[in-house]
């Protein structure tokens, strides 16, 4: 008699129950991994020293305090047996061998479109007291670099409502300058006109260790309500620790990113990369990182680099980051390593002059010195000529403007100094603008090739 199940049968489906039931153990959650504990050992300025516990460079700590609260804290070092923290917030309740606990949180900052009318510090918490933010997506704050041959070249102008930049330093989609200049000569300022009259989709705007009170103004009276409508703003003020002012350049880098991703056109403005250099000073001096040019240590000239060139175009389909940096020129000292650095990784700078505001030229750029490297790409033949010759009289005048001062001027013994007198008040005229009236790009332009046009006749050679 045939059996309608044969051993084989059996063997199959024994095989199949196996099989589920190793997929269902293989489903379920593995266990959390274990966690060594430590103890604060020191604790040294703002640098806190932790042995018996282990955790990666950026990784997260918690602390536990007096009131059995925890203060969470940043790996920035080790050495030997020792792990070297530096405080997110205050250091306020710390006591000696209290427990160190490492956590596998990294520094991230929430996204999403819920951002935008809101003010946010180093670490993604709202400022404006209008509630929590309901942002379903995190992103790094250390975001993978885009391989350079994948970016989309700056192709574009961009018009940013200044007429001495958008005719003679004309900024392109996806560059990335400087505003440079002394204390209280006008960065802040020019850095307002440029967040209220910039055509651009999105503007986020970084405030780094710039006093406290500037972050009401700037939001109140620089952006106003239209402004902050399509704006996000990152505030870490002098008052916050070095690594929340660390985080707070790389948070409004890592907003304009996602923005950037989703195809918008972004305008990064950030106030300043002195202070972020300044902050990563504290850090690095802090854990025993040798001082290298005036006081700033290695780590500061690599993260320079690693922060400014995640702005710029981005790949196929997506948008673009443009970003303006203020750098505070120490004492008016063109040489600050800062100074020397940033300019030497931008892609232009904007020189701001001391004695052209003494002169009561606002905004304050000197021609001169400042440069847009892109603009050659992006500008026409003609306003390429008309910029030109703009500098050269420019050029010529402030060569000869002692001589002129004290009157030792004599009209007729130069010709092309008679010529740059006569045109000195249209260049004064041209470079002078309002911080409330806008001027376009294609009216900057027009408004070049017309004063270049109306030069003195005297330019020509007489006929006999």
């Amino acid at each position: 008699m045939h059996d309608p199940h044969p051993v084989g049968h059996y063997a199959d489906q024994r095989g199949k129950r196996w099989a589920k039931r190793l997929g269902q153990l293989r489903s379920r959650a593995a266990p959390p991994p274990m966690v060594v504990e430590g103890k604060l050992a020191r604790v040294a300025g703002m640098t806190l020293e932790a042995t018996g516990c282990e955790a990666a460079l950026g990784a997260r700590c918690l602390i536990e305090t007096r009131g059995q609260e925890s203060v969470e804290a940043e790996v920035v070092g080790f050495g030997a047996d020792r792990l070297f923290l530096m405080p997110v917030a205050g250091l306020q309740g710390m006591q000696p061998n209290a427990r160190v606990v490492p956590t596998a949180t990294v520094a991230s900052v929430a996204v999403g479109p819920e951002l935008l009318g809101r003010v946010i510090d180093g670490a993604g918490d709202p400022l404006d007291g209008r509630g929590p933010l309901l942002c379903d997506e995190r992103v790094s704050l250390d975001a993978e670099p885009i391989n350079p041959l994948s970016r989309e070249p700056i192709s574009e102008p961009l018009d940013v409502g200044v007429r001495a930049i958008n005719a003679l330093l004309t900024a392109g989609r996806g560059q990335r300058l400087g505003l440079f200049a002394g204390s209280g000569i006008g960065k802040s300022s020019l850095l307002a006109m440029m967040t209220r009259f910039t055509r651009a989709d999105v503007i986020v705007v970084g405030l780094v260790g710039e006093r406290g009170r500037e972050v009401k103004e700037f939001v109140e009276d620089n952006l106003g309500t239209a402004g902050l409508a399509r704006a996000v703003v990152v505030a870490t003020p002098a008052d916050c620790s070095p690594l929340m002012r660390v985080h707070g350049a790389f948070t409004a880098t890592a907003i304009a990113e996602y923005f950037r991703d989703q195809g918008k056109h972004v305008l990064l403005l950030m106030d300043s990369l002195t202070r972020f250099a300044q902050a990563q000073r504290e850090i690095g001096l802090a854990i025993g990182e040798p001082p290298a040019t005036k006081g700033y240590p290695p780590s500061v000239f690599a993260r320079l680099p690693q922060l400014v060139e995640r702005a710029g175009t981005g790949r196929r389909g997506q948008g673009s980051i443009t970003a303006f940096y203020t750098v505070l020129a120490e004492g008016d000292d063109e040489q600050d390593p800062i100074v020397d650095a940033a300019r030497a990784i931008l892609d232009g700078h904007i020189m701001l002059s001391r004695p052209i505001a003494e002169g009561g030229i606002y905004p304050p750029i000197d021609i001169e010195p400042s440069v847009s490297r892109s603009m050659v790409r992006i500008a026409g033949p003609a306003q390429l000529q008309a910029a030109q010759r703009f500098r050269e009289v420019y050029s010529y005048y402030m060569r000869h403007r002692d001589l002129i001062t004290v009157g030792a001027y004599r009209a007729g013994a130069d010709g092309q100094l008679d010529r740059a007198v006569q045109l000195w008040p249209k260049l004064e005229a041209f470079l002078k603008q309002s911080q409330h009236e806008p001027v376009s790009l294609e009216g900057s332009v027009e408004q070049l090739l017309a004063l270049v046009t109306d030069e003195p006749a005297a330019e020509k050679p007489q006929a006999s």
